[in-house]
């Protein structure tokens, strides 16, 4: 689409915002992104990414996409083959992985047949939800298809009665066994899974606690047994592959210290995860080492069609 011949700066279209329910976490992200790019001495162009994303593109004529979307639309293989088809090089996952990995139900059976563990989990109607216990308490039921703890309903082992869901919920929604214990992330980029974070919270670790001033702490790297973070290390790494994630991933994950190993299960995989300063990804690169702006600079460099 661009004449390159012309520019020895590579112009950068980082894409924020879009329609999703995660809308204003990605406008934090793409913004934070867009300042780093420029500090590291890319022409960037901050877009909001809307229903004409296709012609504002062919008018930018940008030779990279920073993909700074998070959720439905930007991170489920929508925008990814828009940029297939017209030929531009972008960060993150591919269609297939992207679509996959948003599906959380599809990307569980691509963790099972790895060998990875997950907790057991149906699909049902959202009727049929609020009717009864489809699954016996504890439980937790969560649209299918959004990141960021969207949409998220605890229901606890003495419930009486099946949880009443918002009308935005989706018709089918995912039911999946409670798993307690502690909340930890590891972070892939490219063929290197990074450290483990633990995230401790006063509750559940919902879209507040992920996003509120003060709603998380992060402590990294965890204070858990070699054997724990190694498990963490390589299960990131093997679930990234199994999906065929390109770029930078996180994986979240679940761990109940009183049965080891045993207790160890991936919650899910996010393809875009959220990208400031102080967001998981960026903490545990510069834990390794690399600025926020050096992580910005490696996703554009490594971007690329046919991922």
């Amino acid at each position: 689409m661009a004449d390159k011949s012309s520019r020895t700066v590579p112009k950068v279209a980082v894409l924020m915002g879009g329609p999703s329910a995660e809308r204003e976490v990605s406008l934090s992200s793409g913004r934070e992104c867009a300042a780093a790019l420029r500090g590291e001495g890319y022409e960037v162009i901050a877009l909001d990414a809307g229903p004409d994303l296709c012609a504002r593109l062919s008018e930018i004529k940008p030779d990279i996409v920073f993909n700074a979307l998070h959720g439905r639309w930007g991170e489920d293989g929508c925008v990814q083959g828009l940029l297939e088809w017209i030929g531009l090089p972008y960060t993150h996952s591919g269609v297939l992985a992207s679509a996959v990995a948003m599906d959380k139900e599809r990307s569980k059976q691509v963790f099972r047949d790895a060998g990875l563990p997950v907790v057991d989990s149906v699909l049902a109607l959202k009727e049929d939800v609020m009717a009864r216990h489809v699954m016996a308490p504890p439980y937790v039921v969560k649209p299918n298809n959004e990141g960021s703890s969207v949409g998220i309903y605890i229901v606890n082992e003495s419930a009486n009665t099946p949880p009443q869901l918002s009308d935005d919920m989706p018709e089918t929604v995912m039911v999946e066994a409670y798993a307690p214990g502690r909340e930890m992330t590891t972070a892939v980029m490219g063929d290197r899974a990074l450290c483990v974070t633990d995230i401790l919270t006063d509750g559940w670790y919902d879209y507040d606690a992920k996003y509120a001033e003060g709603g998380s702490r992060h402590v990294l790297p965890a204070d858990i047994p070699a054997d724990i973070e190694a498990a963490c290390l390589d299960y990131a790494l093997r679930a990234h592959q199994a999906l065929g994630c390109r770029g930078v991933s996180r994986t979240d994950f679940r761990w109940d210290e009183a049965r080891g190993l045993e207790g160890l299960i991936i919650l899910e995989v996010n393809t875009q995860p959220g990208m400031t300063p102080t967001s998981l990804v960026p903490e545990q690169a510069a834990q390794l080492g690399m600025s926020f702006g050096d992580t910005c600079r490696w996703m554009v460099e490594d971007a690329s069609c046919n991922r």
